[in-house]
């Protein structure tokens, strides 16, 4: 594109904020590259597409991928002190406690490939989660880059999970469902936002146009 041909009434924003609140009226790419250790969580309601930008995440910043959920299965499969403690609470059907997700979580971040940085999935839930994790990766002296959030709007939620044709995605259900997301993450992204590392990303538009804005931030949060 030529320079003469760019709108003159853009905001005087940064370039990361212009992308990430969606504002540039045309597409946007940004070219891979290596990239330094980067630590980052990444949040989103159902619906607003996180497991599709999730995999291009993991593919722009060659991190692995830390979701308690596969932790926790691999350490059942395993058999591992977690596995065993995990195993005896979800045979009575109770949640796994807190000490047993951050033992996972601490002992996967002590592996050599997260040296490279880490994309967590799911998790923290919560903000005493979310402290403790800080506590942990203090001690291990790797700092958290960022927090990612997509937001999209609601309605528009509701119309992506119920196109999908599931039997519980009705939208009295559907917004049960996200009643319950923001109540339990609302606390979260304020826990982050006070400590300077939320940023939320416009979830509305194609996955490429989505990917453009979290690559703008990511490239902004980037070490030298």
């Amino acid at each position: 594109m030529r320079l003469d041909s760019v709108p003159q009434d853009l905001p005087a924003q940064p370039l990361t904020a212009v992308v990430s609140a969606g504002l540039l009226p045309y597409p946007l790419t940004l070219h891979p590259h290596p990239s330094p250790a980067m630590r980052i969580i990444f949040i989103g309601p159902p619906g607003a597409g996180k497991g599709t930008q999730a995999e291009r995440l993991l593919e722009y910043l060659k991190v692995p991928h830390l979701s308690t959920g596969d932790m926790l299965r691999e350490a059942v499969a395993r058999k591992t002190p977690e596995g065993l403690s995990a195993q005896e609470y979800m045979n009575r059907g109770d949640l796994v406690p807190d000490s047993v997700i951050l033992s996972l979580v601490g002992r996967r971040l002590s592996e050599p490939d997260c040296a490279a940085g880490c994309l967590l999935d799911g998790f923290p839930r919560t903000v005493a989660q979310a402290e403790s994790l800080g506590e942990l990766l203090a001690a291990s002296n790797q700092p958290l880059d960022g927090v990612m959030e997509l937001r999209v709007d609601e309605e528009d939620l509701i119309q992506r999970l119920a196109q999908r044709g599931r039997a519980d995605d009705q939208p009295d259900v559907i917004r049960q469902r996200l009643v319950a997301y923001h109540k339990q993450t609302e606390p979260l992204l304020s826990f982050y936002r006070h400590l300077g590392l939320l940023h939320s990303i416009d979830g509305a538009g194609s996955p490429d146009q989505v990917f453009a804005r979290i690559q703008a931030v990511l490239d902004h949060l980037r070490p030298e």
